[in-house]
Order: structure tokens, then C-alpha cells, then sequence
């Protein structure tokens, strides 16, 4: 018989973010497969008798490609094992969750998709920077700085309207082209941006300054992933709202 995968999103860090669903679930599992940004305190949740297995991810650097994941959850599964595939944050925002499932519908595999806390709202929250508010901004939109075939890629002409919040996951690297083009599209050199590195973790730093002089700022202070970018007129009030130390 058959067993079940459970995708779930570890969220950010902190791994009282964790959902009660995604907890119960997790001390049941008989296999965790778990990425890079699952944080330290959430693996040690993880039971003593289930077998573990890293299978994260950097920048070019792949413990396992994407296509051996997704044949190793079906595989698992089959083996009549209860399968937790542990992702940093929501394992459909920027998570490659649907890839996953993708192949386990081929394979006739039962799943199961439990949302988790994504950095965005999490390492905002955590940050003092509200990512909606009545006089800052109406809408928010959530970008990747590194697309599948390693360029940044973004609309840039889409990207440059009032009273918008902009969350940019991955774009450390991609920081100077992202403010470069910003700019050229006619974004105002002083549009307020925070980075949030390590958000919600005891690790957390944010930094703040402006879209033409952020990319200094994070080499200064040696900015290291993983860090969320968050541009916009929201960004004024983390002074005076942070809360988290």
C-alpha cells in the first residue's frame, strides 16, 4: 500500500511560525526531506526514528537536482512510508512546490499541500515594515531576482507604480541590476528599500536606505543570503514599528 507525501512550508525561521497542521505532521513523518532554509530549531523537530535527507539548494550548487526530488518523494511514498517534503516557507511561493506535486500526480501518489508562513509577510512582519497600508501602499507584488535560467528577468516597466509594494526573494545577487533598472524605468533614486537578512531568525539584521544606494549598503555590511528586499513608502515606517530583537 501506498503511502503519502506531505508538502509542507517550514516558513521563515522561527519555528513557532511552524502551523499546527505542519507540526503534527511533521513528528509523524517517517521520511523529511528538507531544504536549506528550513531553520536549525524546525529540523530538531524532526523525530529521531525518521530517516532524514538534506536535499537543499544554493545558488548553482544542487545536493540533488530538481527531477531526482520529485522521483524520490514518489519513491518513498511507494515504499508505504509517511513522506514530509520540508520547504522554507510556502512551498507555492517561489518554493517549486508545484513542480513536486506535478510528478507525484503522474505517479498516482497521494499529497497533501500545507501552507506555511511565507518570508515575505513573515520577515515584514518581523521587520516592522506593514507591506499594505492606507497612505503607503494599496497593492503588494511578490518577484523573484533569479528566474529558472539564472537572469533576473523582471518586468521593469510594470514595476515602477504608485502606492505599491514591491518583495523581491533572491535578489541579493541581482541587487545592483535590480536598482540600476528600477531607476532607468523611472523609479525615483530615493524610493525607500529595506533588506531583511535572516528575517525572523535570532540572526535577523535589516538594513534600510534607498533604491540608488542600496546595493553599497549591502555590500558594507556584507548582506548575506538568505535576504528579502522590500521597496516602497512602507519601508518609512520600520523605525518606528520594529519591534523584533
Amino acid at each position: 500500500m501506498n503511502g503519502k507525501v506531505y508538502l509542507i512550508g517550514a516558513g521563515p525561521g522561527d519555528p513557532e511560525l511552524l502551523t499546527l497542521k505542519a507540526h503534527r505532521l511533521l513528528l509523524g513523518a517517517d521520511v523529511v526531506l528538507y531544504d536549506r532554509l528550513v531553520g536549525d530549531e524546525i529540523i530538531a523537530l524532526i523525530p529521531d526514528a525518521a530517516e532524514k535527507m538534506y536535499v537543499g539548494k544554493a545558488k548553482s550548487l544542487h545536493s540533488l537536482p530538481q527531477g531526482e526530488i520529485n522521483s524520490l518523494l514518489a519513491k518513498k511514498a511507494k515504499e508505504g512510508k509517511s513522506v514530509v517534503r520540508l520547504k522554507g516557507g510556502d512551498p507555492f511561493i517561489f518554493g517549486r512546490g508545484g513542480e513536486e506535486i506535478e510528478e507525484l500526480v503522474e505517479e498516482g501518489v497521494e499529497f497533501e499541500v500545507v501552507p506555511g508562513v511565507t518570508a515575505a509577510a513573515g520577515c515584514a512582519a518581523y521587520a516592522g515594515i506593514p507591506l499594505t497600508h492606507r497612505d503607503y501602499a494599496q497593492s503588494v507584488r511578490f518577484l523573484t531576482g533569479h528566474l529558472k535560467d539564472g537572469s533576473t528577468g523582471l518586468p521593469w516597466d510594470e514595476l515602477v507604480h504608485p502606492a505599491q509594494t514591491l518583495v523581491i526573494y533572491m535578489g541579493l545577487t541581482g541587487l545592483a541590476e535590480i536598482s540600476d533598472s528600477l531607476q532607468r524605468f523611472g523609479m525615483l533614486g530615493s524610493m525607500p528599500v529595506a533588506i531583511v537578512e535572516k528575517g525572523t531568525t535570532k540572526r535577523q539584521r535589516v538594513f534600510t536606505s534607498d533604491i540608488k544606494n542600496i546595493p553599497q549598503i549591502a555590500l558594507d555590511n556584507e548582506v548575506k543570503s538568505p535576504a528579502l528586499l522590500i521597496i516602497g513608502e512602507v519601508v518609512l515606517l520600520q523605525d518606528k514599528l520594529s519591534w523584533y530583537n
